[in-house]
């Protein structure tokens, strides 16, 4: 079982979850009531929607994660699981999103679409084996 089936089956018990394709077209998606809140793109990249504000909030600490790509303007931000330590940074990030998500305004204007083609992550060992 790779590290992202394994992510999304814990995530797909999850009561505030619902399964199904992501709107980008490629892979799956987990859903709160009101939005998607990740993309499980292969078995290695997730990206996950934040709000501009829990970004904000948590910048510093989202940009010193080896795990964590970020793209300017996006609310989403993809997380390359390499190991069990990246499942968990996942799940506590997907709890904060929903969390982020209960207290967003429906005035934002809606998110633009995930990273998924927007992001290049490179193997952290850096010798290009995946």
């Amino acid at each position: 079982m790779t590290l992202a089936q394994r992510a999304l089956e814990r995530l797909q018990a999850w009561p505030d979850l619902t399964s199904g394709p992501a709107s980008c077209g490629t892979g799956r998606a987990l859903r709160s009531v009101r939005d998607e809140i990740v993309h499980f793109h292969s078995d290695r990249d997730v990206d996950l929607h934040l709000t501009r504000r829990a970004i904000q909030r948590f910048h510093y600490d989202l940009g010193g994660s080896t795990a964590i790509r970020l793209v300017p303007g996006s609310r989403w931000v993809t997380v390359h699981l390499d190991c069990d330590a990246d499942v968990d940074l996942l799940l506590s990030l997907v709890s904060i999103a929903l969390k982020a998500h209960q207290t967003w305004p429906s005035a934002d204007p809606p998110p633009s679409g995930c990273n998924f083609h927007r992001v290049t992550v490179l193997p952290r060992n850096g010798t290009g084996d995946s």
